[in-house]
């Protein structure tokens, strides 16, 4: 039997993805799970994986194709399919070395070989103004051999390469004879030192490229003389969102004149909402920048130029005749050792476990990624962007994946492993800071110095973003806060009594913050005008029929508020692992458009970081957002139950409310915060677990 492999739903609005490479080919093997090709969309790269161990039967989608939702992408053939799968080729026997260079003077006479490589294969003919295939200049000697695939690698009979199409169609079959097929093509013939002694007639060592650069040569692109013109791609930005229109180039990766590979980043830009890399579309060298860092682009607008000839001005130099060998590449500056993050006083309401602790040393954060030596494993931009992030070299990663592909997994592991040698270091420095000091108390360690202090520095987009929604919701908005005082003594008992079952079932901490979550929606749904929006030109309000909670997350670049949707339909435990889920995505920077849209309400908890209450500004159109401050315990006075009053110990916090006066009057901000008051301190949260 056989099994469709179709394009999945990839979010709300997505409706069609583009198919930017294949993992597998046609007769290969794949498990279930496997990873079959990288789907892009206009929201977010995924991998579509196998949903049956078999064999690939066809490939319905080619790379670069446009497939709608539910369209067909590949067939695996299961079981009987799989055994009447074709049986590979053997490997073809590896190309005899290039004979001998000829005197000079016979290089003239230079005639192609007849009959065509070994495996049936026959070279595509070299493109206008190569060399490839051209009689040597007199007094070069003939270069190396060029393999066309790796060591061992049999092209398939009809075989085409995925980078470079189908040969013209003038061209012979594959296999078919030919009376003069252009031969493989030397090296690039430099010219000879004055002094440079005969070739030698022993041959020289075969150099082994891999397929893409055995297809280059052969098409004469590798001995094309430089020509920038040759081959080029336009590198444009891509649509980043529905109301995406620009975004600000924050960082180039690659500078003109580097060598660069399929898909591998180029530079990053940052829009209103995302930040994100830029791929290359092909391989090849870098040959021109055309949109400076800082600078911003419109949708669709040329970034950059990757060509197969050499960058934009640039002249190539003659070198002496010498064996062809592998580029080596030069080496970059030495690591900076990451200083261990200092912990942080904080509560446990939920939000801190939003901030991520491991951030890389600037010096390592601006340097341009190394490229790749040797069999280098594709990492896909989102696992490559994690690793920075977290300040860890990916060339370090021991891959878990197929072929040795690095996952997001392997990253986790090793952010972890380094996280649990920091902790170890520290553990064993000793504590000589005590006795230096013994005002200080035991255990305390002052935060490092920042690195920013004396420098100037570009806001990124998202804090001009930032900064100008905050200025426009004050001057737009009658803003003004109000606040009381609740006593969560019971939610405290009851997270302590049922936290470590929670995390053993559900895999995730619960915190105060669903708590307050829940409070807040069920508040909401009694007044709804808290939830609701004001249109001064249209005269009119809006009261939507879901609750949508934006959670503040605080994260290295800036405040974000992802949406959990329809909060008002979820439990302790759905509001916990919703809440959970943004806040991961927006640490590892895999959050889309549509998870930073449709917000209805906003609740920020300030007291994450200690803060115990603040006036939080609204994040407009929405017309209020709730501050929950710090969790601490102090004495209150309260009832002992037979109409008398003692002083007792009790686990108290602030809630602020900052709303529009516009269309919230002062009334309806106070019978909002009661109502989510006398929830949290009398509402029936142990039939949520």
């Amino acid at each position: 039997m056989s099994v469709e492999v179709k394009l999945p739903a990839l979010g709300e609005s997505v409706t069609e993805g583009t198919v930017t490479r294949w993992l597998k080919n046609v007769g290969d093997t794949v498990a279930a799970d496997e990873p079959l090709l990288e789907v892009s969309t206009d929201k977010v790269d995924t991998e579509i994986p196998a949903p049956a161990a078999g064999v690939i039967v066809t490939i319905a989608a080619p790379e670069d194709s446009v497939v709608e939702v539910g369209g067909l992408l590949c067939v695996i053939g299961t079981e009987a399919a799989a055994e009447a799968a074709p049986t590979p080729a053997p490997p073809a026997a590896p190309a005899p070395s290039a004979p001998a260079a000829a005197p000079p003077a016979a290089a003239s006479g230079f005639a192609p070989p007849t009959t065509p490589p070994q495996g049936g294969f026959a070279p595509p003919p070299p493109v206008a103004g190569s060399t490839a295939g051209a009689a040597a200049p007199a007094g070069v000697a003939a270069g190396p051999q060029v393999s066309v695939a790796p060591s061992g690698f049999a092209a398939p009979s009809g075989y085409t390469s995925p980078s470079f199409g189908a040969p013209p169609a003038n061209s012979p079959a594959p296999g078919a004879p030919s009376a003069a097929p252009p031969p493989p093509p030397p090296a690039a013939p430099v010219p000879p030192a004055p002094a440079a002694p005969p070739a030698p007639q022993a041959a020289e060592p075969a150099v082994v490229l891999d397929e893409a650069a055995g297809f280059a040569a052969l098409a004469g692109v590798a001995g094309g003389g430089g020509d920038a013109s040759a081959d080029t791609h336009e590198v444009t930005l891509p649509a980043l969102g529905e109301s995406v229109t620009e975004g600000t180039v924050t960082r180039w990766l690659k500078a003109v004149g580097d060598q660069v590979a399929v898909d591998e980043p180029l530079l990053e830009v940052s829009t209103d909402k995302v930040d994100t890399e830029i791929p290359s579309p092909a391989a090849g060298v870098l040959q021109e920048i055309r949109v400076a860092e800082d600078e911003t682009a419109e949708v669709g607008a040329v970034l950059a130029i990757v060509g197969s000839g050499a960058p934009v001005a640039a002249t190539p130099v003659p070198a002496a005749p010498s064996p062809v060998t592998a580029p080596v590449p030069a080496p970059g500056p030495a690591p900076v050792p990451a200083r261990a993050a200092t912990p942080e006083p904080r509560d446990e309401t939920g939000v801190a476990d939003a901030v991520p602790h491991h951030a890389a040393a600037p010096a390592a954060a601006n340097a341009p990624v190394a490229p790749a030596t040797g069999a280098a494993v594709y990492v896909t931009p989102l696992v490559r962007k994690m690793a920075r992030d977290a300040g860890v070299d990916i060339a370090d990663i021991q891959g878990s994946g197929v072929g040795g592909r690095i996952r997001r997994e392997d990253v986790q592991a090793a952010v972890a492993a380094q996280g649990a040698v920091a902790a170890a270091a520290a553990v064993a420095e000793p504590a000589a800071v005590a006795v230096a000091q013994p005002a200080v108390a035991a255990g305390y360690e002052p935060p490092p110095d920042s690195d920013l202090r004396g420098t100037t520095v570009n806001m990124t987009r998202l804090r001009r973003t930032i900064a100008a929604r905050m200025v426009e919701s004050l001057q737009t908005e009658a803003q003004l806060t109000t606040v009381v005082e609740v006593d969560v003594t019971r939610i405290a008992n009851l997270r302590n009594a049922r936290k470590a079952a929670f995390r053993e079932a559900n895999g995730i901490n619960l915190t105060f913050l669903p708590f307050f979550a829940l409070s807040a929606v069920q508040a909401l749904k009694a007044y709804p005008v808290v939830n609701a929006s004001i249109d001064l030109e249209a005269g009119t309000v809006t009261y939507p029929a879901e609750e949508n909670l934006g959670i503040a997350v605080d994260t290295e670049r800036g405040l974000l508020v992802p949406v959990v949707r329809n909060a008002g339909d979820l439990s302790i435990t759905g509001l916990s692992l919703a809440i959970a889920d943004l806040a991961e995505r927006t640490r590892s920077g895999k959050l889309s458009p549509d998870d930073l849209s449709g917000g209805t309400f906003t609740l920020t908890n300030t007291g994450s970081r200690g803060a115990l209450f603040d006036t939080p500004i609204i994040n407009a159109p929405q017309s209020a957002i709730l501050g929950t401050g710090a969790v601490v315990k102090r004495p209150v006075v309260v009832s002992d139950g037979e109409g008398g009053e003692a002083i007792a110990v009790r686990s108290m916090m602030y809630l602020a409310l900052s709303y529009d006066h516009r269309l919230v009057d002062g009334a309806d901000a106070a019978r909002f915060l009661t109502a989510v008051k006398t929830h949290l301190e009398s509402g029936d949260f142990g039939s949520d677990f």
